[in-house]
């Protein structure tokens, strides 16, 4: 559990004392919302709202789940299990905070069993859950100061995660060999691969801006665009239409299923699919991978065995921070897809940085329609030059004959 640091409760008791009071008096303005419960966070956020206290059960909180609450407009949030471990520097908990979000760790608490969906909770200054006079959990609620100074310290020991994190790679590596000989089966697509670009879409921290800064390189190009889970999503969502959605499809929200994208379910390496199951109760086509890794990892190999001249990653995870959001305990089947895929895969800043879109024909032809509207009202302001234009036309009426 995250505890607040011994001299901030000191802190808090030399002032309760000074204000000649017995117990420590509440912290912070309480909060009131109804209570919505999710043990899966990236679910839950879909029907969260200003109105709401997220109730979740969601251990070192990451970016992306921190960043989806606070998009949801939620006051606070409460999680059953630790924010943040110490395991690794993780963002989540900091977010929250800084967006003035109230965070209340209630470690082991039953609000699953004790709370109904939508119920009207009070979270006390101290982190206490109310409902109506009865408390119902012993929370704590976290202070930014004191998780500013735990994620420092943190940082200070991230020599043990990079530690543990490459032993776990070395060890999964040889598990994982297929990867890298191409002993696995794809499916045949409908969608064709060969001698294009493949944009591959992952849900990460910055795929928002990865995909602005891409437009005029999307727009210019027309790559094959490949959604991966909740990418999928992220593409609808800057107006672009995947070609392609891969992943366990427990991300994707239905509309993103039924845009018409072909569909590809990626299995365990025995033909487990959890994820058809969800596709055929929806009606939808689809196809099936079996094969280790993760979704990202099949999405790129799918491209290059199929002949893509270039894979364009976005949103991907790119230093141990990132992979330890992702609960990754190591990244051997990553290693191994970027040493098979090996130059013709980039990340979407580099293309953003090299990428020249030139002038498109669109606004060449802008640019002269608006060229002849200035000089048509240069013309018209002007009665030499409209003088002049009326003997020309007329010199031309009459060397046509009209």
């Amino acid at each position: 559990m995250a505890r607040q640091p011994l001299r901030s409760r000191a802190r808090a008791r030399a002032q309760a004392f000074l204000r000649g009071t017995t117990e420590l008096e509440p912290l912070a303005t309480p909060v009131q919302g109804r209570a919505r419960l999710g043990r899966r966070t990236k679910e839950l956020v879909k029907r969260l709202g200003p109105e709401d206290i997220a109730v979740i059960d969601h251990a070192d909180i990451d970016r992306i789940a921190a960043e989806d609450l606070i998009a949801s407009g939620v006051p606070a949030v409460v999680n059953l299990s630790p924010s943040s471990t110490d395991r690794y520097p993780n963002t989540g908990p900091l977010l929250l905070l800084r967006a003035g979000v109230c965070l209340v760790d209630a470690v082991g608490a039953p609000l699953f069993d004790e709370l109904r969906d939508g119920e009207q909770v009070l979270i006390s200054g101290g982190g206490d859950v109310r409902r109506d006079s009865e408390v119902v959990a012993r929370g704590e609620r976290l202070v930014l100061q004191d998780l500013e100074e735990q994620h420092m310290l943190q940082r200070a020991r991230i020599d043990r995660a990079i530690a543990d994190f490459a032993a776990n790679t070395a060890e999964h590596v040889r598990e994982e060999g297929e990867l890298l000989a191409g002993e696995f089966h794809l499916p045949r697509t409908r969608t064709s691969f060969q001698d294009r670009h493949v944009l591959i879409v992952v849900r990460g921290t910055t795929y928002r801006n990865d995909l602005r800064t891409l437009r005029a390189y999307i727009n210019d190009v027309r790559p094959v665009l490949v959604g991966v889970d909740g990418g999928a999503d992220a593409l609808l969502e800057a107006g672009l239409q995947p070609d392609v959605i891969l992943g366990d499809m427990d991300s994707a929200t239905d509309a993103a299923l039924r845009c018409g994208a072909e569909l590809i379910v990626h299995a365990y390496r025995d033909g487990r699919s959890p994820g058809s199951a969800r596709l055929e109760a929806m009606g939808v086509k689809h196809l099936v991978a079996p094969a280790v890794g993760t979704s990202q990892d099949v999405a790129m190999l799918l491209a290059y065995e199929n002949g893509a001249e270039l894979i364009v990653s976005v949103g991907a995870q790119f230093n141990l921070v990132e992979f330890l959001d992702k609960n990754r305990a190591g990244m051997s089947s990553t290693f191994l897809t970027r040493l098979r895929i090996g130059e013709i895969l980039v990340d979407a800043k580099g293309v953003s940085r090299l990428y020249n879109p030139g002038v498109s024909g669109r606004l060449i032809w802008i640019f002269f329609g608006v060229a002849i509207l200035l000089t048509l009202i240069v013309v018209l302001v002007s009665d030499p030059l409209r003088e002049l234009f009326e003997l020309i036309w007329l010199k031309i009426e009459v060397l046509l004959g009209l």
